[in-house]
């Protein structure tokens, strides 16, 4: 199939052109209209975003979201790669079931999905999975997730067995026992609220210990969402020592804090919590000195009663796969600049695991976004195409919104005002 994409602009440039894309791949610039043409709405081009974790919930809880729910969302959302998480129902620790996910997403038309596998059979923490056979049936990273790895001496035969595959291990690293039953982050809000925290020194203590493992087995291990000052310190100096480490952070993380809990909605509960506007503007700092390596959502959605329990009940979790780049570019644009930001969602994220990355070169693999930097929208949940039709953000006007995606040279998304 030949695709052009006509009137649009290359990041740094008000020049106007047009990019072809043939069977896959970036056929070159400015060539003329071929094949099927497609009007870029004078937006900005750029590689498509990718995400390292999300939970699509498919298998066994299709009712929060499913493969073509959370693909479409994806898609929707500028990404044209998506790794999911393990935490399903069975547990994605099988290599006929990695095999199968691909082989459905793949028939979706929607972004492509690389599969993380569980590090442990069934996420127990006590016996490691078949992770070669994983590797080899398609899964691209080894976690345990939300589940946090609480026998070391597990975790470091992990990190060898993984090390020898030339495979990333991912953590959720928080220290249970700290944790206990925090519904959020413990300090003055907690306290004034009457409601358990879950204190900065449980995310701090796990990346500690965690990267002493590091330090024993070489092995590369990425921490997920960082939430606390600390532990970006904690992982800089990991860095400093050689250790092959690197971190993401949420854009939740860094625009919402745990003030948002006094309206004690579970919607804003997730794990790790919320935490103080020093913490995210810390980790902000992070993302500009390059001490946070990229940019991930952690999209986690829940159905709408579940998490219309209390805080004490509700699970953790937010969901905005769709309008994350729109979150960061409205919010952190004018600190970031363009450039780093789509750096951290697009090559930061391809560095992290070991895969080339993404060119808009003639050549390149031809996963493509085209996002309009200037146009205000509201944010309506009830257009997601997500499952999980709400979000702290409703109602807010965003910029930098997704206005066509192209994932393997075919069109994945296609804003219909466009």
């Amino acid at each position: 199939m030949t695709l052009t994409i006509t009137n649009i602009k290359r990041v740094g440039s008000e020049q106007l052109e047009s990019v072809t894309v043939e069977d896959g791949k970036i056929k070159g610039w400015n060539l003329g209209d071929e094949g099927e043409v497609i009007d870029g709405q004078g937006g900005t081009l750029a590689p498509a975003l990718i995400e390292l974790h999300a939970h699509l919930r498919e298998p066994g809880q299709t009712e929060k979201e499913d493969l073509a729910s959370g693909l479409a969302a994806a898609a929707a959302g500028g990404y044209g790669t998506v790794v999911c998480m393990p935490n399903t129902r069975p547990v994605i620790d099988d290599p006929a079931l990695v095999q199968s996910l691909i082989e459905k997403a793949n028939g979706l038309g929607f972004a492509r999905l690389k599969p993380a596998a569980a590090l442990t059979k069934g996420q127990l923490g006590e016996g490691l999975a078949e992770l070669s056979y994983l590797k080899d049936a398609g899964a691209v990273m080894f976690t345990d997730d939300g589940l946090t790895n609480e026998n070391a001496r597990v975790l470091r035969l992990g990190l060898e067995y993984a090390k020898s595959l030339n495979m990333v291990i991912s953590v959720h690293a928080e220290d249970a026992g700290l944790r206990a039953g925090g519904v959020m982050n413990e300090g003055v809000v907690s306290e004034e609220l009457g409601l358990p925290g879950n204190p900065a020194a449980a995310a701090a203590a796990r990346v500690a210990r965690d990267m002493e493992l590091v330090a024993l087995t070489g092995a590369r291990l990425h921490v997920q969402h960082l939430s606390t000052a600390r532990e970006l310190d904690i992982v800089r100096e990991a860095k400093k020592r050689g250790l092959p480490v690197t971190c993401e952070v949420c854009p939740h993380h860094l625009d919402l804090t745990d003030e948002a809990l006094r309206s004690f909605d579970a919607m804003y509960k997730v794990a790790p919590p919320l935490r103080s506007r020093a913490d995210a503007d810390y980790l902000l700092e992070g993302l500009l000195d390059g001490s946070v390596d990229c940019i991930a959502t952690d999209h986690a959605p829940h159905t709408k009663a579940e998490k219309e329990r209390d805080l004490l009940e509700a699970p953790s979790g937010i969901a905005y796969i769709e309008i994350a780049f729109p979150i960061m570019w409205t919010k952190f644009g004018a600190k970031l600049g363009l450039e780093k930001l789509l750096d951290l969602m697009t090559a930061a994220p391809a560095r992290v695991m070991g895969w080339p990355e993404p060119t808009l070169e003639a050549g390149a693999p031809a996963d493509l976004v085209v996002l309009d930097l200037t146009t205000e929208r509201e944010v309506n949940p009830a257009g997601f195409k997500s499952k999980a039709k709400f979000t702290p953000w409703q109602g807010q006007m965003l910029k930098g919104w997704p206005v066509l995606t192209v994932v393997n040279g075919q069109v994945a998304f296609q804003r219909e005002e466009a």
